[in-house]
């Protein structure tokens, strides 16, 4: 009776399995394949999960995807799930919160009155109003003796909550908020937040004069490292063991749309872009020169990709090649 049972088993997970091994196989052989395409030249990992298991992982030219790279601007989503835990766990109002109360000590001796408007969402979906501290501002900025105060100092080229400005300093406010309302540094708040998601790990992160570290840039991660981040948001939040660690309601409010990107048209959230990929919905993290995270909900899919840091990836076209490299992932994992 015993062995009927096991063998009934057997067969029912059989072709599971057999799926699963397929799905490993076809997605491994096309990762191998991307080698000898000269418009990802720049690529230096990629790892492929569906159903929150890694199908295949790959490393180009000497990479390996357990390495540290700068994961860029990708940083920017890891900074807005440390708000929506600090908000899960009261130590933020909520994204209507205003920020000077906060950040007072570094206000301008004569603010402008509209400060005072600046709520945590408007910094979350860049907002603010505030002059932009990225591109071509971002190296006056770093060269400040205070990010913070020069951050709050800039003149306003837009009302808070108008058009979307990107900007790192956005970003960096938040980060000194996080500091200021958890008592602790933000990488000591993202090794304790999200230190139970297995894999998940920060290493090397700039800091300002201050010590605050840098929100929005400048982190280092893994390709493994950041699936495991993408896979914990794919998952509404828990973790594999079912931990909640990210409120599943502020997943919801990430992904929604707030505005869009003066740049790709793309749809801008708290921290996430969304797009239309495959023919799939798709939450993406972005991060300068080509570090990706994209989630696709409707196939249970995360994908991580890092590269070099050799140019604006949205500017010389390499961008859109990650997105093309996405779309035929989906065609891959969809045909098995």
């Amino acid at each position: 009776m015993i062995k009927q049972l096991v063998l009934g088993l057997l067969l029912l997970f059989l072709p599971v399995a057999a799926l699963a091994h397929q799905q490993a196989v076809s997605v491994s052989a096309f990762l191998d394949s991307l080698a000898r395409r000269d418009e990802l030249r720049p690529l230096k990992t990629i790892v492929v999960a569906r159903d929150g298991q890694v199908v295949a992982e790959q490393g180009y030219r000497g990479h390996s995807p357990s390495e540290s790279t700068n994961i860029k601007s990708a940083s920017k989503s890891i900074i807005s799930a440390l708000v929506g835990i600090a908000i899960g766990k009261g130590l933020l109002e909520g994204t209507d919160q205003k920020i000077a109360p906060i950040l007072k000590d570094d206000l301008p001796d004569q603010p402008d009155p509209r400060l005072n408007d600046v709520t945590i969402g408007n910094l979350l979906s860049m907002q603010a109003g505030l002059d932009r501290m990225s591109g071509q501002n971002y190296g006056r900025w770093v060269s400040s003796r205070n990010w913070v105060r020069f951050a709050l100092s800039q003149p306003f080229v837009d009302q808070p909550g108008g058009e979307m400005l990107y900007s790192t300093a956005s970003t960096h406010l938040l980060s000194a908020i996080l500091t200021k309302v958890g008592g602790k540094s933000t990488l000591a708040l993202a090794r304790d937040w999200l230190g139970p998601v297995k894999g998940f790990r920060i290493g090397a992160w700039e800091r300002d004069p201050q010590g605050i570290y840098l929100g929005g840039n400048q982190m280092a991660m893994s390709a493994r490292s950041l699936l495991a981040f993408g896979e914990l948001y794919r998952n509404g939040g828990r973790t594999a063991d079912g931990k909640q660690v990210v409120p599943a309601e502020w997943i919801v409010q990430s992904w929604q749309h707030r505005t869009n990107s003066r740049f790709s048209g793309d749809e801008y959230g708290y921290g996430w872009f969304t797009r239309q990929i495959g023919g799939e919905e798709v939450h993406f993290a972005w991060g300068y020169g080509g570090q990706m995270l994209y989630i696709v909900p409707s196939l249970n899919l995360t994908v991580a990709m890092t590269s070099e840091e050799s140019g604006p990836s949205a500017r010389n076209g390499y961008r859109d090649s990650l997105h093309d490299l996405l779309a035929e992932i989906i065609t891959t994992v969809r045909a098995i």
